[in-house]
């Protein structure tokens, strides 16, 4: 049975006793292994982030085996199927609650762009009221698919910076979603 290394060391000064790299390195790879998703499904997609969750495609692997249902306690919002317009308010709110960081995965042809339902109850996506991180196509998609995102997902946090929320692009990005 061979080893198998979990997280890879990132770039730094090795010597004797020591290892030394930078803080955002390290603060990115704890992000990156420890998200917590709040899932937000109303359909089909809602179905296939459970079978994810199962013991067959095991999304624990990943670090995020804890479902949060409170936005306070979250950092990846996973919005799942059709989001009508009455939701829309309600969804934005789930966004603003949560703390910094966080990342929005749209799973889903329904939360990415409307899906078959050009219709005026429906929201045709929901970069609309928010800023969405990863795109998972499908309708629904496969669990291989919101597994892809997902790590997407933990390639962003993982090379993010500790000073981008603070920058002025993020402000303006914010601003221009009406959020403060």
């Amino acid at each position: 049975m061979k080893s198998v290394d979990i997280v890879e060391a990132p770039p730094g000064h090795t010597g004797s006793g020591f290892f030394a790299t930078s803080f955002d390195e390290v603060i990115g790879i704890a992000r990156s292994n420890s998200l917590w998703p709040l899932p937000f499904a109303t359909s089909c997609c809602g179905i296939e982030f459970m079978a994810t969750m199962g013991s067959h495609y095991d999304i624990a692997r990943f670090g995020s085996e804890r479902p949060s249902f409170s936005p306070r306690q979250a950092d990846l919002l996973m919005v799942m199927g059709t989001i009508a317009k009455k939701m829309a308010p309600i969804l934005k709110q789930v966004y603003i609650q949560m703390a910094e960081p966080r990342w929005v995965l749209a799973m889903g042809a329904c939360a990415s762009s409307g899906g078959i339902f050009d219709s005026y109850p429906v929201l045709q996506g929901i970069d609309r009221i928010m800023p969405v991180d990863v795109y998972v196509p499908g309708c629904p998609p496969r669990p291989e698919q919101v597994l892809e995102g997902l790590m997407q997902v933990q390639e962003l946090a993982r090379n993010e910076s500790l000073r981008r929320r603070n920058s002025e692009q993020y402000t303006e990005l914010m601003a221009s979603y009406n959020i403060q």
